[in-house]
């Protein structure tokens, strides 16, 4: 009698369906039952997105909250997983010491990386054959200097050459930071073999010179651009500039490094604080304001700020002008680089023995690589962003960001 009574209450076009359609099964929302029957239909229906699995459990079923458990099954689903993985974002790390500590010089600690290629023609006539050139970017880590180099090739020899040359012209640098270009590996190789027969052969006369100049050399994790963000960035600008300027044109070999030296001098004004309003107000800071401010090789200078300038002798006036230079980029510059623009919580952390997705966009998501963490590598504050992988092919160390733990873990 009550059926019939609710067949009669309901609309006309609702009454030739069939009885499960018109009276669903009520299923609570936490239930294996309710799990399996998810799965069944999510993978019967060709792995269908939430919208459309919901239409289709709702012919039969009355699930409660479906849509957040249909969504949170999904979501636990490999085959849909690799066609769309996302990977975990540790927090990110606080700034290394060099960057937010006063150095003795600008480029102390440097950072370099290529970009390229770029046709040039050696001369500027009829006929000539285009070549390739590449740029050497140099960026001080302190002060965000910039500074430009013309690579002909990528090869050691040719890395070592603009090395040289950007040490005559900038002076000596204690540390280089590179990624794992294989040309950046090579001239390491180099420098410490022709280093060890040096001071094997001629320790005795060269030993307190090679310790002035020797470099030492820090590589990123492989794969980690976003570890080097900070001469990433510059070798972003130095693109834009290049490429707006030139367009599709193909310069000469003299038109590009004249170019190029004039986008070095753009971006060594650019301002480091924010420009003031005031007329009153000292000119903005600049990477400009580091450079050429010391001999090359500069001996150590006392502190003289509390000195009266009409009492100081005419050598430590220079002094007092880089010292004023490095007090403005501890009180105007320094406190920039407190927030964190990204990655601003904790992440689940991956463990040995995950299976993760490798991420490589030169290839289709469907072609990622699966691999085993077999380890791990905290940086200083305990948070893993660095792990070894096994994968069919060997072993690859790659960061967090480029690992997508598959989700039935």
């Amino acid at each position: 009698m009550a059926s019939s009574t609710l067949v009669a209450a309901l609309p006309t076009p609702l009454r030739n369906f069939r009885s499960e359609y018109k009276f669903p099964i009520i299923l609570p929302r936490h239930d294996a039952l309710v799990e399996s029957l998810i799965g069944y239909y999510h993978k019967k229906y060709l792995h269908a997105g939430p919208e459309l699995l919901m239409s289709l459990l709702r012919q039969r079923f009355w699930i409660l909250s479906a849509r957040r458990i249909i969504r949170s099954k999904i979501n636990k689903c490999n085959t849909c997983f690799k066609l769309k993985p996302r990977p975990r974002f540790p927090l990110m790390s606080a700034l290394p010491g060099h960057r937010v500590t006063q150095a003795e010089k600008a480029f102390a600690h440097t950072g370099c990386d290529y970009c390229g290629p770029i046709l040039y023609t050696p001369i500027r006539a009829r006929g000539v054959k285009t070549r390739k050139a590449y740029l050497c970017i140099f960026t001080c880590l302190t002060t965000r200097a910039l500074h430009i180099e013309v690579a002909t090739d990528l090869f050691t020899v040719s890395l070592i050459a603009a090395l040289k040359r950007f040490l005559s012209r900038r002076g000596p640098v204690k540390y280089l930071y590179y990624d794992r270009g294989t040309n950046f590996i090579g001239t390491r190789s180099f420098l410490r073999d022709l280093y060890n027969f040096v001071t094997k052969e001629y320790r005795p006369r060269l030993e307190e010179e090679l310790a002035e100049s020797r470099i030492e050399f820090k590589f990123t994790a492989p794969a980690a651009p976003h570890f080097g963000g900070c001469w990433e960035s510059m070798v972003k600008c130095v693109k834009n500039h290049l490429f707006k300027v030139i367009g599709q044109q193909i310069l000469a070999y003299e038109e590009l490094i004249t170019i190029l030296a004039q986008i070095e001098c753009l971006l060594n004004s650019r301002p480091l604080t924010v420009l003031s309003s005031d007329p009153a107000e000292p000119t903005a800071l600049t990477p400009a304001h580091f450079l050429n401010t010391l001999p090359l090789r500069s001996l150590p200078a006392p502190d003289v700020k509390s000195s009266p300038i009409n009492l100081l002798q005419r050598h430590t006036l220079l002094d007092k002008l880089v010292q004023s230079f490095w007090r403005r980029w501890r009180t105007e510059y320094l406190h920039q680089l407190q927030a964190r623009r990204k990655w601003t919580q904790c992440s689940v952390p991956v463990k040995v023995g995950t299976v993760v997705i490798i991420i490589n966009e030169n290839s289709p998501t469907l072609s990622w690589p699966l691999g085993v963490i077999v380890k791990v590598h905290p940086s200083k504050d305990g948070i893993v962003r660095v792990a070894t992988v096994k994968t069919a092919r060997g072993i690859l160390v790659r960061p967090v960001v480029r690992l997508c733990p598959l989700p039935t873990q």
